[in-house]
């Protein structure tokens, strides 16, 4: 199998897990970075192997030969790094949040359509080990008819001192974390035709919002609440842990603390665990995040080389993103936003 070259564009505070996971992997190889600071992509480069660095991306795609690019900058330099990739030919990668806006989402779109390239968004949230064996567990039926969910993701993590960016961001919780949650939402339960948000602002030193709450009616019939904090401070701290609940017809299902799923029918309750794997390179305390990176890229991977379809391409991405421009509306106007 012929190795995709690809390159990274920005080599900030999450390009080093992501090569890092990108390693793992065969299929693919990173021969070149980009970075405007040469001198942190030139770290960058050493620590991992990679042979050339760029401080000007347009350079960088004239003088390789590249099968992809995988977009790990600034929300707000998206479309046009995915635009400059897409004039030159190149399929895209690009972190999540996909845009900072809609229009921006769907000019990306067009951009990559109108070139005949690809365009995938890393959303390696719902790779996390224990989500993808709750989602196979719902799958088998055992609970019936879902009625009624819960996501939850909340936390006291001290997110804005490794990321300090995230404190000037106007919008912060709904972008950054619940980009993540909603697409969960839509991974379990499909599309949603109506949802209600309310927003808080805990953290009085940061610009956006860092509590969101949303409320969803699923086509499917099912009511979905999604909880998204970085101001909560429990007994036990959760970071960076996900917790489901699913109520159903017949049972209940539920992805507790410490990897442990529970589903519960008439018959009693069955438990067992299911941890992330661990990889050198993770943080241990996000092994589950950092682990997810790797089925995430792989799956980006097989979509890239025509080998099955990537789970989240632009395409689908942009309905996720759609779930967070509707709960800011309705978080503003106080009212239920309908959406199909």
């Amino acid at each position: 199998m012929t190795d995709l070259r690809f390159a990274v564009m920005g080599t900030g505070f999450w390009s080093q897990f992501q090569l890092a996971a990108w390693k793992e992997l065969d299929g693919a190889r990173c021969v070149a970075l980009y970075n405007r600071t040469r001198a942190k992509a030139e770290l960058l480069a050493q620590r991992l192997g990679v042979p050339a660095v760029y401080e000007d991306p347009e350079e960088l795609l004239r003088s390789e030969r590249l099968d992809f690019v995988d977009v790990i900058t600034s929300v707000e330099t998206h479309r046009w790094f995915t635009c400059l990739a897409a004039s030159h030919g190149v399929d895209v990668i690009c972190q999540k949040p996909m845009a900072p806006s809609l229009q921006d989402a769907r000019a990306m779109l067009v951009a990559c359509h109108e070139a005949g390239v690809k365009l995938l968004i890393h959303e390696n949230w719902r790779w996390q080990t224990p989500i993808r064996r709750f989602k196979d567990t719902l799958d088998e039926g055992h609970t019936g008819k879902a009625f009624r969910a819960r996501i939850d993701y909340c936390s006291s993590f001290p997110v804005f001192e490794n990321q300090p960016f995230l404190r000037d961001l106007d919008q912060f919780i709904l972008t950054d974390m619940g980009s993540h949650i909603l697409d969960i939402a839509r991974f379990l339960f499909g599309e949603a035709e109506v949802l209600f948000c309310q927003t808080s602002r805990v953290h009085r030193d940061i610009r956006g919002e860092d509590v969101a709450t949303v409320l969803m009616r699923m086509v499917s019939g099912t009511t979905v609440v999604c909880n998204i904090s970085y101001a909560s401070r429990t007994e036990h701290e959760a970071f960076p842990q996900t917790f489901i609940l699913v109520e159903g017809e017949k049972g209940s299902l539920e992805l507790a603390s410490d990897y442990w799923i529970r589903l519960t029918t008439e018959a009693g309750t069955h438990s067992k665990r299911y941890p992330p794997p661990r990889f050198d390179w993770s943080d241990p305390v996000e092994d589950v995040v950092h682990s997810s990176i790797v089925p995430c890229n792989a799956n980006l991977l097989a979509g890239l080389r025509g080998e099955g379809q990537a789970e989240t391409t632009g395409d689908d991405n942009l309905k996720t993103l759609e779930l967070i421009f509707a709960a800011y509306d309705s978080a503003r106007t106080f009212e239920a936003v309908r959406l199909r």
